[in-house]
């Protein structure tokens, strides 16, 4: 439903058919897309044009008969064989590891199911979930506060909701247990790895800037990391190999991933448990924690080298229900932070032993 309602959006409005539009934006000039997630770039002059074109192809898309036929049968031919592509497969298995079995995160539409859509069906999904309480704008830009809320008031004041907003907070869900997985990849020679577990922490704890400094010293910083080191310098068992954090409002995930000869799958999951490990049972030395800081520091403003940059943080940040300024937090309690605090935090919060292991590619060797 959602994926055939977004490809519409791009067929026109009720006042312009798909040509028309084009060509409306073309003039100005302006670079436009409409859907969950819309955007505009124009320049400064003609910044209430483009808005007013934005808001029309938001708010009155055309929806035509034909091109929801189009749509849809175009959808369906996709979806077939996604379903049935290794990487597809290996990204739902990760989800299917750590997951309770009827999370919303695991439906996926079949070609069948995706054909039963009618234009009805999509016309009342339209109506449903595109509400202006749920939706937040942010513009950047040479434009003044004044001008581009008179601007976006004109182009969208009339965007009402009607009935209740609705909760579109996806569940937490409870700790994952270790498992394994397989998905095979006859096209690959090489395993792709990810070891996976759910956290009982949000990105609006404050441990969890203590994590991704200490993930910066385990696998976050690259080739100045101990996975790096040992996984890949010292013993050569991995290609390539990182880790990382993926915060949501309600729920956390952490994950290693790696590539291997199938043969050394199983070494490099024992290696990168054992520097897990070696995080929880002692802080990081002075000079891997002094290197951490100075990385993630780093990072910050150049997160906010480019208005794209910063329109992606602010609406990152209103997604997770966080403050504006969390950047800003987190660089103080980055730069005030000892080995201790890191090692606290992967004691406390990460689990070792319950890590799922999912592996696309050859079977590993034994």
């Amino acid at each position: 439903m959602n994926d055939v309602t977004e490809a519409l959006f791009s067929y026109g409005t009720t006042r312009y058919d798909r040509l028309a539009f084009q060509k409306a934006l073309d003039d100005i000039p302006a670079w436009e897309s409409a859907g969950s997630a819309f955007s505009l770039q124009v320049l400064t002059p003609d910044f209430a044009k483009g808005v007013a074109l934005l808001a029309d192809n938001e708010l009155h898309p055309a929806f035509g008969e034909k091109d929801f036929q189009v749509v849809r049968q175009q959808a369906a031919q996709a979806q077939a064989g996604e379903l049935l592509s290794p990487e597809h497969l290996f990204s739902r298995a990760i989800k299917m590891a750590v997951l309770p079995p009827k999370d919303p995160t695991l439906r996926e539409a079949t070609p069948q199911s995706i054909m039963s859509v009618t234009r009805d069906d999509v016309l009342a999904y339209y109506k449903k979930v595109w509400r202006p309480d749920v939706t937040t704008i942010v513009v950047t830009g040479d434009v003044s506060p004044e001008k581009a809320q008179a601007v976006m008031e004109q182009a969208f004041g009339n965007w009402k909701a009607e009935g209740p907003a609705p909760d579109i907070d996806l569940p937490a869900v409870p700790l994952s247990k270790a498992s394994h997985a397989l998905v095979p990849d006859k096209s690959s020679v090489q395993d792709e790895v990810v070891l996976a577990e759910t956290l009982g922490l949000t990105a609006a704890q404050p441990d969890h800037f203590m994590l991704q400094l200490g993930n910066e010293v385990l696998g976050g910083g690259l080739f100045s990391s101990r996975l790096y080191r040992d996984l890949r310098v010292k013993t050569g068992y991995v290609y390539t190999v990182g880790s990382a954090f993926d915060w949501g409002r309600t729920r956390g995930l952490y994950t290693v991933n790696y590539g291997a000869d199938p043969d050394k799958v199983g070494k490099a999951q024992a290696a990168a448990v054992r520097d897990i490990k070696a995080m929880q049972s002692a802080p990081p030395s002075d000079d891997e924690l002094a290197l951490a800081k100075a990385s993630l520091l780093r990072s910050i403003p150049l997160a906010r080298a480019s208005l794209d940059r910063i329109a992606a943080q602010y609406l990152h940040l209103t997604e997770l229900g966080l403050p504006l300024d969390n950047a800003d937090r987190g660089a103080l309690a980055y730069y005030n932070a000892t080995g201790a605090d890191v090692q606290a935090a992967f004691g406390k919060w990460i689990r070792p032993d319950d890590l799922s292991s999912i592996v696309k590619g050859p079977a590993p060797a034994p």
